[in-house]
């Protein structure tokens, strides 16, 4: 089946605005023109792929995953372009990041050198967060964040492979006070939780069993929103913890750390470096761009 492209642009251009006229006003067409080029793409695709009211638009379910298959790759061939054309361009300015304290691969400061290295003209501003915001609205060019949290107008970039989250305690407060056989038993226990910001509850630990998930409210007795003051508590013995098992894994390694429960720790999609969908990439975002695909 030939590709119609034109057919494509406007779909995506609808599927953004979610208004037949905000698309053609993106576009430079008339409305008339959106709605025979929609129409002839769900003609020739045999589905209705946009549900149009007197009030709104929204897109069907076959249209929201054939959305959520081509905003990428559009996106790829979009920032082919715009590096064909930038290819003489040296990547220079303020390049301003919203990072997830748990990306660990990102921020543990060797992908971060090596970028810096590469692109001396470029000053990189890091704001290591874990709260939900808008990043545009807040002034960034991109963020990090695990991809089940990022919005789906979004372009994402893998940064890391498969993630897992695990439970973990010193060796001195397994032998005295034991190992969980079962998540249901840690609010038993001594417990050293992790909340995103200040006025944020304490975040249930999320576990997997029979392919079904479920979380539990462990109350912990120590709170923090500081990963390294959780995982130096639990090297002290002073409860079990839960986190990233890759921020974990030189702890477990060194023996201070030993990992529990992971019969129910299943893996999910890893951190993505995420940004909006602009026709016209900056040169420091771009060079970001390929340096973390070069690095995986």
């Amino acid at each position: 089946m030939t590709a119609d492209l034109t057919g494509i642009a406007v779909f995506l251009a609808v599927a953004e605005a979610r208004s037949f006229r905000a698309a053609a006003e993106r576009l430079g067409v008339t409305r008339p023109a959106v709605s025979q080029a929609i129409r002839r793409l769900e003609d020739r695709l045999g589905i209705a792929l946009v549900q149009r009211t007197t009030r709104s638009v929204a897109l069907t379910e076959a249209g929201a995953q054939l959305y959520q298959r081509l905003a990428p790759a559009v996106a790829e061939v979009g920032l082919a372009l715009d590096a064909a054309a930038d290819r003489d361009v040296a990547p220079s300015g303020l390049l301003r990041l919203a990072v997830s304290s748990i990306a660990e691969r990102f921020i543990s400061g060797p992908l971060l050198a090596a970028f810096a290295e590469a692109n001396p003209a470029v000053q990189i501003d890091v704001t290591v967060t874990d709260e939900e915001f808008d990043i545009v609205a807040e002034g960034y060019d991109a963020g990090v964040r695990l991809g089940e949290v990022i919005d789906q107008d979004m372009i994402a970039v893998p940064v890391s492979g498969p993630q897992r989250q695990t439970a973990v305690a010193a060796p001195s407060y397994i032998e005295r006070f034991g190992r969980p056989s079962h998540p249901t038993e840690l609010p038993g226990h001594r417990c050293i939780g992790w909340r995103p910001a200040p006025r944020a509850a304490p975040y249930r630990w999320e576990f997997g069993e029979d392919g079904r998930e479920f979380d539990v409210a462990v109350h912990p007795q120590v709170t923090t929103n500081d990963m390294w003051l959780m995982i130096r508590t639990a090297c002290a013995g002073g409860g079990i913890t839960f986190g990233m098992e890759e921020t974990f894994r030189p702890y477990i390694a060194a023996g201070e750390l030993v990992p529990l429960l992971e019969d129910f720790c299943p893996p999910f999609a890893g951190f993505f470096l995420y940004f909006p969908n602009r026709r016209n990439l900056a040169p420091k975002l771009r060079a970001l761009v390929e340096h973390v695909r070069r690095w995986r």
